[in-house]
């Protein structure tokens, strides 16, 4: 444990009993976690089977996982379980699937399909908001791992029971299909593993020891999913902070920290409160801010990094000049300090303010990425891929069958569906099964029939071939055979836009490749990448990133521009309605410290909004900020008159070139 430090190694030693480890921003808890796993199984207190290792997000997961491997022999790393929450519900429920109800190749509904039955159960004509809400109902409920019959018992008001038969609908509906959505990756394993005693030995005495990180960002399901699994002797270590739990929104709750002590009375917890990240002004500011929130356990970053350099607070005069200034400034830091672009952050409240800021950079000839674009398995090819798959691995899927039969399109209109649907409603199968069946196709007028009889015979192919053939050639052979190829060529003029569509397609196949050892048949991998998202690909290049304060959280760069540090905007506005203003300030804080050596914060006097110039006020964070460490337009400092002439020069260099 030479590399780590007194608190560090607290941490890792501390093996008999429940330990709670505040671990402040920068504080080297993903350290602590992989030196940990390294430290039970060195020392033969727990075998690399016996250890699971869960986070948030499949990117986490990964580089926990290579870290380990780091640390411990292949075979070991191999062992140890490193996976999501949703991830490890998906395993629970491939192995236990049946004592929740599911039989095997069971679907994981994506939000769109989620969205499709809400919208069928719902009565009407329902709008995208109503839907939206109705979906957020549900998600709620699950998350605080209510079944539908209990949603129905706790509902009060006429909303309440109407949002409580709706999930029971939609539920049946879900058996029905034999799929789950996201959320039934947790509320029932969960579910199973309260109610199943035997089922809980087994669970336990496999994942003896819990490693959870990020635990301040667990709900209600994944907090008592975390208690079912360590059981009453509390073998685990979660690592957590509550000054960075910014997913209220989403159902984080950072009052699971503190809930912990009340349910282990005898939990260790231990603060990692030095950082390795920033420069001291950047902490200074940091916890003076995030003081003004209340806490259960307060921390005091330190470091031992020099000074640094000021804070800039930038006056400006609306969203495009703050644009500008913020391009300029990057533009000279890379050249002047040759720094590369993928230092450089910017960070919003809102995607909408990136607007102005891609505009500017596009002129000054900055290459950036933007984070929160359309995900790689949102696009409609890969989307597609996916459904024949999900109808490959299970029949039942309506949903995936609906979407695959119009890719392509097969002379298989509304009204041949919805016949379809009839007889199959009335035979009580799926609509797959219904298409295979020739007393049914000859129901149906002679184009659709032949569509359906065609798409019958490629699935029945493809779905024999997925017993024996590696998951990656069944993706090119549904890429090929299915005919979603050949209609993207006909329906994509544009060479380049197909050549970039067809290689989402390789893209995909290539996953299942990478994948082919997490999980057995196409329908396996289909769930497994079911759970991915856009944050799980690829790290860009060398470009700025442009991206939300959320999306930012566990990420650092050399320099941060948070723009947009107005009332109404950091915090919020709904935030300043309701009076609730602790997460606001904690998404500043993890703002700031994503810093590591520059930080600059901007706030325009206007903005134009429906037409009209509206008068902003800098935010009331700003004012909670050490003014020591800062430097504000229009103050001129004894060690700036180099600095500014170097800038003046660079600005002046960059307008000759925009002539050039």
């Amino acid at each position: 444990m030479s590399g780590l430090n007194p608190p560090q190694q607290a941490a890792v030693a501390y093996v008999d009993g429940p330990l709670l480890v505040l671990a402040g921003a920068g504080s080297g808890k993903t350290k602590v976690i992989t030196e940990k796993i390294a430290h039970l199984i060195h020392g033969r207190t727990f075998g690399p089977e016996q250890i699971a290792a869960i986070t948030f997000t499949n990117k986490a997961a990964r580089e926990m996982r290579e870290r380990v491997g780091k640390r411990i022999s292949r075979t070991a790393a191999e062992a140890v379980t490193v996976t999501t929450f949703h991830s490890l519900g998906l395993q629970f429920l491939q192995q236990d699937g049946k004592t929740a109800g599911l039989r095997r190749g069971f679907s994981i509904f994506d939000t769109d399909d989620q969205q499709g039955l809400i919208r069928d159960l719902l009565p009407g004509t329902p709008d995208k908001d109503a839907v939206f809400a109705a979906q957020s109902w549900i998600s709620k409920m699950k998350n605080l791992a209510l079944a539908p019959e209990q949603a129905q018992e706790l509902a009060k008001s006429l909303r309440e029971q109407q949002i409580a038969e709706l999930y029971a609908k939609y539920q049946a509906r879900l058996t029905a299909f034999n799929a789950v959505d996201f959320d039934d990756l947790i509320r029932l394993p969960l579910q199973v593993l309260e109610q199943d005693a035997e089922v809980r030995r087994r669970w336990q005495d496999k994942l003896r020891y819990l490693l959870v990180d990020e635990c301040q960002d667990t709900n209600g399901a994944q907090y008592r999913m975390i208690k079912a699994l360590s059981g009453e002797r509390g073998l685990f270590t979660c690592v957590g902070d509550d000054d960075q739990s910014i997913y209220a929104w989403r159902g984080a709750q950072p009052e699971n920290l503190d809930e912990l002590g009340r349910d282990y009375p005898n939990l260790k917890v231990i603060k990692l409160e030095q950082n390795y990240r920033c420069s001291a002004r950047i902490l200074r500011c940091a916890n003076a801010v995030i003081a003004n929130n209340p806490h259960a356990h307060l921390k005091k970053l330190w470091s031992r990094h020099g000074e640094g350099a000021p804070v800039r607070v930038w006056s400006c005069k609306n969203n495009e000049h703050e644009a500008q200034r913020v391009a300029a400034e990057i533009q000279f830091l890379a050249q002047a300090h040759d720094i590369p672009y993928a230092e450089f952050a910017i960070l919003f409240r809102g995607n909408h303010q990136s607007r102005p800021l891609e505009k500017e950079l596009q002129l000054l000839k900055i290459p950036y990425h933007i984070t929160g674009g359309t995900a790689f398995l949102d696009r409609g090819e890969v989307k597609d891929v996916l459904a024949w798959l999900r109808v490959i691995a299970n029949p039942d899927d309506d949903a995936a069958f609906l979407r695959a039969i119009g890719a392509p399109k097969r002379e298989v209109g509304a009204t041949s569906l919805e016949k379809l649907a009839q007889m199959a409603h009335g035979a009580h199968i799926p609509l797959s099964l219904a298409a295979q069946n020739s007393s049914f196709r000859t129901a149906l007028s002679a184009r659709p029939a032949a569509g359906l009889a065609e798409f019958s015979r490629i699935v029945a192919s493809l779905r024999e071939r997925s017993k024996r053939l590696p998951a990656a050639d069944i993706v090119r052979a549904v890429i090929e055979e299915s005919g979603i190829l050949a209609q993207l060529r006909v329906e994509t003029k544009n060479e380049a836009l197909f050549l970039r569509r067809k290689e989402n397609l390789d893209e995909l196949a290539q996953w299942f490749e990478s994948e082919r050892r997490t999980a057995s048949g196409a329908g396996g991998l289909a769930a497994q990448l079911a759970l991915l998202s856009n944050a799980d690909r690829g790290e860009p290049g060398n470009q700025v990133r442009l991206m939300s304060l959320h999306s930012a959280k566990g990420l650092e760069f050399r320099t941060v521009f948070i723009v947009g540090c107005e009332q109404g905007s950091l915090p919020h506005q709904a935030s300043l309605d309701e009076g609730t203003l602790a997460e606001e300030r904690r998404l500043f804080y993890v703002g700031i410290t994503r810093a590591k050596e520059r930080l600059y914060l901007a706030h325009s006097a206007q903005i134009k909004r429906w037409g009209e110039q509206v008068n902003l006020l800098p935010s009331q964070f700003l004012d909670e900020l050490p003014e020591a460490d800062l430097h504000r337009d229009g103050v001129v400092r004894d060690d700036q008159s180099e600095e500014t002439q170097a800038r003046v020069a660079a600005h002046r260099q960059a307008i000759l070139a925009l002539f050039d």
